[in-house]
Formats: C-alpha cells, structure tokens, sequence
C-alpha cells in the first residue's frame, strides 16, 4: 500500500508530513507554500510519488462543537478537488487541537515559538498523521487479549 502522507491545509500554507513504512511513526516532511490549486495539486502529486504514499490523510479542521464550520466546508471542496486529481485514496482526518498540540510539542522540545510557521505547519501535518496511524494500528496479541478482558496492560505506561 505505501506509505501515508498527511496534508494540513491551510489559506497561506500546506504542512505536510509521512508516515514510515511500518504505519508506525509520522514525521513532518515539508511545507507547501498556496498557489493555485493546479500548482498546489501538482506539489502534492510529486509528493505522493516520490514518498511512494499509498494514501493521503487531509485534516479536517471541525469547530470544538464537532460541527463543519465555513474553514471546514473549504477543506472538504478542496479535498474533494484533489482528490480527483490523486493517484491515490484521500481520506478527510478530524484535526481538532493538532496546531495548539504542535505548538505545545516545539515548545517541550525547547525550541522557542517557530518563527516560520511552515515548520509549525509540518509538525501540526505530522500529529494529524500520528493520530490517523495510532487509531488503525492493529493491536498486538497481549493489548487484544486485555480488551477482550476488560484488563490493561500497565507494564508499558
């Protein structure tokens, strides 16, 4: 299947970020800077095959309410858009909190406020990604067996 890649759209920017080839681990990739769409979606096109993606994630900014607010009915016709163009699956990904998460993260790394925020823009690409693969990992044998008990396996908290 390939790897995933992940986009955060935004009006000005792009963050973009892969998964490994496991679907264990997302890294921030790069930013893409908005031109047209024809320019945007041909960056993203070049992405895909030279990160051999066999899926695209797009974060999907709902309002906290849960609700498709108008930045989100804007990602949705974009998505739609690019999707038509793509290769390759392109799934939308709730991305509530992911930029206020990234920045929390930069600054844990101590790393002052990013000054370009295309770097913020990645990191935030990267949790969309991070999440989509956490939620579809398939479990192991030991954390099946403790849902199927009822039971947590504490060792590895």
């Amino acid at each position: 299947m390939g790897r995933t890649l992940a986009l955060d759209i935004g009006e000005k920017r792009i963050g973009v970020a892969v998964g490994d080839e496991t679907g264990t681990l997302a890294r921030p990739l790069t930013t893409i800077t908005r031109a047209s769409k024809r320019e945007d979606f041909e960056r993203i096109t070049r992405l895909v095959t030279e990160q051999n993606a066999g899926r695209v994630i797009a974060g999907y900014p709902k309002s906290l309410s849960g609700e498709e607010g108008p930045q989100a009915q804007r990602v949705r016709r974009y998505v739609e858009t690019l999707a038509a163009t793509l290769p390759v699956p392109v799934e939308l990904w709730d991305e509530r909190y992911t930029t206020v998460e990234a920045t929390e993260r930069l600054h844990e790394a101590k790393r002052r406020r990013p000054r370009d925020r295309g770097q913020l823009d990645a990191a935030a690409a990267a949790i969309i990604l991070q999440d989509y693969l956490d939620a579809h990992r398939p479990l192991r044998a030991d954390e099946r067996r403790a849902t199927e008990n009822g039971t947590q396996d504490t060792e590895h908290e």
